[in-house]
């Protein structure tokens, strides 16, 4: 007998109607499930909106300090389940659109990934903000309303090819325009004055070239249980002069569109391909863009509501995710200085108590430093207080008695490869925190790339280890786990996910061991079906599903992953005999568009699945496959049906990773190297808990500073010399026997990334993995033991430490 709605159903139905006719113009017997996914979603949003108003006004009656986070990325995924399960309506919304014979499930699955990022950076933004407002504390994120995003991967002839996101194609009901924050953005030009003087009497005028406007765009972020909301707020562009009419008129239609397309040109793409100086300009003016909008509009808030600025770092904390927003630094000491007539040293006191800075990444062309040339053209006044800036850390260097090796390693200006603004070192120097995100990383930070500005400022550089949100990770990707769970320990894991520490004791019952291994498989069904639909490819549920999923880069060694894979594929014909683990190796991810060897990696992988997997005489011991256009709805799907998940970066190249806590919270075993957060989890789960091979960060460089020489390694085991061989001769490519000549070459030549040096130490630890796969009882039990112990990765613990340590706010 179905149950009798509740008085929130019947309200939610009442609302549902109301909201498809009047606003959604729809009758509900002519209703689409289009429309019917518009309507749920504006009537979810009427019951945010008041949450999300009342936190507004709590926020101003306790004159509360906000953090504001400025991220290049937020990769939110779909927001309706996340809203429905934070708000605790799920059930009810399943009901009222049951009663119109219509399945949640469905609606759910008509919304788009919000184009909005690309990788760990964006997803851990996200997370971020919902930690923020599940622990009640006042947040803005800031970025960029991106209109096509990332890129949508395709997959043709096995090469990756890239494709317009169109999420915004039917608009977004989430959003609401706020035309009345609106900024203009200037570029170019030239600055009237002393750049270097504050003071009323030396009032120093930027005059720029050319301006457009950033107009906001608002977007509720629902903290758990709904009990405060926060707002994502995301700017879009536009000309401050959409048609040259004079020039239309003149018969150059297209030229008097000109300005309109530069504007537009600042939020279509993210990362669009810096490899020409079209492309690096572009990329500063993005940054700068939305940069500006942001500190213009957290100035503006304070000045309206606090009076003098100088009181700023009391009630704004400024995080700057990674190194994209670094010109933040510039540009609240150009407004202080320019517009607010603060004294420079003043200004500068103000900036530093106000910004701090979070690194995520220790390769140094991911750090950014523009060509000066390209900066003060575009940024004349930026330069000047660049300039400005650095002379006051350089004299600070000076007095300090550093030599001038390192005072030329602290300067934000390169002077060796042919002048570039360093932004990593200005917002060092900008921020009175500077923190890593995973204790090794950190440490590293301290020894390599901001060795001297440690040195210099020794009490900036702290640790705030990664995490990940339990509520889309846990309890909304993995609902039967959820059960299970709860079952066995009760549901105070739902506030603390420590808690599932409680596991622990029951980690070796059979029972419970039994009753995760049946949801575990039910994943595996699901994605199965969902595997074949993508890619046409059968895989078995009940082989250990083998999974790398992440963004291609050398340095997370997918190739190592593929070049034991054919190693494997040789055992496995040469042995008939032996009595194989069944193997599904599953790759996603996308390459940057102009990353050679990683787009020829995704090739490799697709060429080696199409021979492993059409070869009767590995039959089902192995399969390989890589699903196309990876985001946050295919991992949803993904990571809680991995049996082992891949962490397997080169030793200290890897900042944090989490991914590496969302599988070991949904039950899978880790393979991984000492990098990166897999160190913590190794901590926190147990040594016999995880897999871990190869050489430490340590002994990475050691072997890049003494000469190592990889031919060697290679042609001294015979597995992967085999297997590289295969790879290099076209064996996996007979239509291009050269194809993968050059790749396999660098591995020969250099193996920067430790491909050839770690090859037999990952071979053996699969290896082992299979001999712990065959006992179920010791591999259930190891699975319960990670799901028990990173609670810890929660980022409401990480946010925590934010909010107490840098921001203030606790």
């Amino acid at each position: 007998m179905p149950s009798t709605p509740s008085e929130k159903t019947r309200e939610i139905d009442a609302n549902l109607i109301d909201v498809l006719r009047h606003r959604v113009g729809k009758d509900e017997r002519a209703a689409k499930l289009h429309d019917w996914f518009t309507a749920t979603v504006l009537s979810l949003r009427d019951e945010v909106i008041d949450r999300w108003m009342e936190s507004t006004r709590k926020t101003h009656e306790r004159e509360s300090k906000r953090v504001y986070y400025l991220s290049l990325e937020f990769l939110v995924g779909r927001l309706l389940r996340d809203a429905l399960s934070n708000m605790g309506l799920t059930r009810e919304m399943e009901q009222a659109l049951r009663g119109h014979g219509l399945d949640l499930a469905a609606i759910e699955n008509l919304e788009p990934d919000a184009a909005l990022g690309n990788g760990g950076l964006g997803r851990l933004a996200a997370c971020f903000m919902e930690s923020l407002a599940s622990l009640d504390i006042p947040a803005y994120g800031y970025g960029i309303r991106y209109v096509n995003g990332m890129f949508r991967q395709g997959i043709k002839d096995g090469w990756q090819v890239e494709l317009p996101e169109t999420w915004l194609e039917h608009g977004n009901p989430w959003e609401f325009d706020r035309r009345e924050s609106a900024y203009l953005i200037g570029f170019g030009g030239e600055v009237v004055g002393d750049g270097d003087r504050g003071d009323r009497g030396g009032r120093v005028i930027w005059k720029p070239a050319e301006q457009v406007e950033a107009s906001a765009v608002d977007t509720p972020v629902v903290g758990w249980r709904g009990r405060w909301v926060n707002t994502l707020r995301l700017w879009t562009a536009n000309s401050l002069d959409p048609i040259d009419l004079d020039a239309f008129n003149a018969g150059d239609h297209f030229g008097a569109l000109e300005s309109n397309l530069r504007a537009d040109s600042l939020v279509r793409v993210l990362y669009p391909a810096d490899s020409s100086p079209a492309g690096q300009e572009l990329r500063l003016r993005q940054e700068y863009f939305f940069t500006s909008a942001s500190i213009q509009d957290i100035v503006r808030r304070h000045v309206q509501y606090q009076g003098d600025v100088r009181s700023l770092p009391d009630h704004a904390a400024i995080q700057l995710n990674d190194t994209h927003p670094s010109v933040a630094v510039a540009e609240l000491m150009r407004l202080l200085v320019d517009l607010h007539g603060l004294e420079f040293d003043e200004a500068w006191d103000v900036t530093r108590r106000t910004i701090a800075y979070t690194n995520h990444t220790l390769l140094p062309e991911a750090l950014e430093a523009w060509p000066l040339p390209l900066f003060e053209r575009l940024l004349p006044r930026h330069m000047q207080i660049v300039y400005a800036i650095n002379s006051r850390v350089l004299r600070d260097a000076r007095k300090q008695g550093l030599d001038d090796a390192a005072i030329a390693a602290i300067s934000l200006i390169d002077e060796t490869n042919g002048r570039r603004v360093r932004m990593a070192n200005l917002a060092f120097a900008g921020a009175h925190s500077v923190n890593g995100v995973a204790a090794l990383h950190t440490e590293l930070m301290k020894t390599t790339v901001f060795a001297d500005l440690h040195k210099l400022y020794p009490d900036r550089i702290n640790n705030k280890t990664n995490g990940v949100t339990p509520r889309r990770w846990l309890q909304q990707c993995n609902a039967g786990l959820v059960s299970v769970l709860k079952d066995a320990i009760g549901d105070a894991f739902l506030d603390d996910t420590e808690r599932l520490a409680d596991l622990n004791k029951l980690a070796a019952d059979a029972h419970l061991g039994e009753r995760i291994a049946e949801v575990k498989r039910a994943n595996k069904v699901a994605l199965a079906t969902q595997v074949k639909a993508l890619t046409g490819i059968a895989i078995d549920p009940d082989a250990l599903f083998d999974v790398q999923v992440k963004r291609i880069h050398e340095y997370k060694r997918q190739l190592l992953n593929l070049i034991e894979t054919v190693a494997l594929y040789d055992q496995i014909r040469s042995h008939p005999e032996r009595d194989w683990v069944p193997r599904v190796k599953i790759f996603a991810g996308k390459a940057a568009a102009s990353y050679h060897n990683a787009k020829l990696i995704i090739k490799l992988a697709n060429d080696i699945a199409r021979r492993v997997n059409s070869d009767p005489a590995v039959g089902g011991l192995l399969k390989v496959v890589f699903v196309p256009n990876y985001n946050v709805s295919l991992a949803e799907q993904i990571i809680p049906a991995a049996d082992l998940s891949e962490q397997i970066s080169t030793a200290g190249m890897e900042a944090s990773g989490t991914g590496n806590m969302k599988f070991a919270l949904n039950g899978a075993l880790t393979i991984g190297t000492l990098d990166g957060a897999n160190i913590e989890i190794k901590d926190h789960v147990g040594d016999e808990n995880i897999v871990i091979f190869g050489l430490t960060a340590e002994e990475v460089a050691k072997k890049r500073a003494n000469g190592y020489v990889p031919r060697e390694v290679i042609e001294g085991s015979r597995e992967l010399h085999q297997a590289v061989h295969c790879i290099a001769s076209g064996v996996f490519s007979p239509d291009d026997p050269g194809r993968y000549t050059d790749l396999m070459k660098g591995l020969y030549d250099h193996d920067w990334f430790m491909v050839a040096a770690d090859f037999d130490a990952y071979h053996s630890a699969q290896r082992g993995i299979d001999r712990i796969w065959d006992n179920q009882a010791d591999w259930r039990e190891k699975a319960i033991r990670n799901i028990a112990n990173v609670g810890w990765f929660s980022s409401d613990r990480t946010i925590g430490e934010y909010a107490r340590d840098i921001w203030g706010v606790l």
